[in-house]
């Protein structure tokens, strides 16, 4: 039985896509992911700083795409790229969590619910964001850390 309490506060999740960036947040508890929004590629850095200082987000936490090998790829090094960046503009930690067949996983959900592969890619972003910032919650409830790999702290933060 785990006896630590979850961290309370809005955690976001992000889906680093070439055109687009899926958004997802949680519930004040940490328990439960929703979709926000997709942004342009080239607004969704500074969509994301608005929206965790709206949430005051405790955390955002970037989906790390990652070969089913393990390996790396370039979109791999965009992710992270992308996350380093945006650490430096927030005033809360950024993770990087494996995100290994969200999309394949949030495309079979949408499909299951009526969505032709054209009319997902209006929210296949927001989709594939909530099942790594679920997966990330999940993660921590069971074992009270959170998950995966800190790009960046504020200053003063544990």
């Amino acid at each position: 039985m785990n006896d630590h309490a979850p961290r309370r506060g809005v955690r976001l999740g992000v889906d680093v896509g070439k055109a687009r960036v899926g958004i997802a947040r949680s519930d004040p508890a940490g328990i439960l992911a929703v979709p926000v929004e997709s942004a342009p590629r080239a607004e969704a850095l500074n969509r994301l700083v608005s929206l965790a200082g709206e949430y005051e987000a405790l955390e955002v936490v970037v989906g790390k795409p990652i070969s089913l090998s393990g390996s790396h790829t370039a979109s791999t090094e965009d992710a992270e790229s992308f996350a380093a960046e945006l650490a430096g503009k927030l005033d809360c930690p950024v993770r990087l969590v494996d995100e290994r067949l969200t999309t394949v996983q949030a495309s079979a959900v949408l499909r299951g619910r009526g969505h032709s592969a054209k009319n997902q890619r209006s929210v296949i972003d927001q989709a594939s964001a909530v099942i790594i910032l679920q997966h990330s919650l999940d993660s921590e409830a069971g074992s009270s850390v959170a998950p995966d790999d800190a790009v960046g702290r504020p200053e003063g933060g544990s």
